[in-house]
């Protein structure tokens, strides 16, 4: 991660992310915030999970967004929460109550058009499969897999492990050059991102088109059904949104200015030993 000469002190300013790293985060960022709204709209046509291959209306649906009585609920398996203002049932800027899944901010369009949903959402699917294969090719020839990602054994060691998640609990922040290597806890969550969770995305994407089935059947019988695919998908966009609040949450802790500024301009101070330590 570091790109530094020899010996960078405390309060320095550094080179921390390549070019390549802060083109693709910025365009991943814009890329799944597109696919996130619009998939929102997609699943406000029908917003219900199964799993297997086939999914309606009268089918046992083991998540389910909708409203009854004029109430909105969210229910996953047995367990039903209240969800009027917010999910199946809320008013939009118009002062019109509405009954759809998602309101009509977190969707792509706002109001409700599935074959737009779809077009939006199709169109950035591609930006996002082939923005990250680009980027794994780079990262696997510059070496930045190698050596910003790799999990080495000792790091592994539940020592090792639990000190990490208890710093990061206690918010207690690297300093110095300990700030340009990512730790443990980093690694396995970009590791998680880039590895299982948008490939996931991709792959589960393909296995939900009935085109797949003409050249590659395969895809959809590996998740069990096309609807297995459709809730698998939802679930990795659940864990990409969990993973990017979690790490806005962590950039404004650490400290806004100096980790947006790394990822615009790559130039990045080293911090300092707080003083309420």
């Amino acid at each position: 991660m570091s790109e530094t000469g020899a010996g960078p002190d405390e309060g320095d300013l550094v080179r921390r992310h390549r070019l390549s790293t802060r083109i693709w985060h910025w365009v991943n960022a814009v890329t799944l915030l597109v696919l996130l709204m619009s998939g929102l709209m997609i699943f406000n046509a029908h917003p219900r999970l199964y799993w297997g291959e086939y999914g309606a209306n009268f089918d046992y649906a083991w998540l389910e967004i909708g409203q009854r009585g004029g109430e909105g609920f969210l229910r996953v398996g047995s367990v039903q929460v209240p969800t009027t203002g917010v999910l199946g049932v809320w008013t939009d800027a118009d002062g019109v109550e509405r009954y759809r899944a998602f309101p009509g901010w977190a969707t792509i369009p706002s109001r409700y058009s599935l074959a737009d949903g779809r077009t939006w959402h199709l169109a950035f699917a591609w930006i996002l499969a082939i923005a990250l294969l680009l980027y794994l090719a780079w990262s696997l020839l510059n070496g930045h897999l190698r050596r910003d990602l790799h999990i080495s054994g000792t790091e592994w060691r539940p020592g090792h492990v639990w000190r990490d998640v208890s710093d990061h609990a206690r918010l207690r922040f690297p300093t110095g050059k300990a700030a340009l290597r990512y730790s443990f806890l980093q690694k396995l969550s970009y590791a998680l991102v880039l590895f299982v969770l948008l490939p996931l995305m991709i792959f589960t994407g393909l296995g939900m088109s009935p085109a797949t089935d003409s050249w590659a059947p395969v895809v959809t019988q590996l998740f069990g059904g096309r609807q297995s695919a459709r809730s698998v998908h939802f679930i990795c966009a659940l864990g990409l949104t969990v993973f990017f609040l979690i790490h806005v949450t962590m950039v404004l802790l650490a400290g806004p200015w100096n980790e947006t500024r790394s990822m615009v301009t790559g130039k990045y101070r080293l911090p300092g030993a707080r003083r309420d330590r």
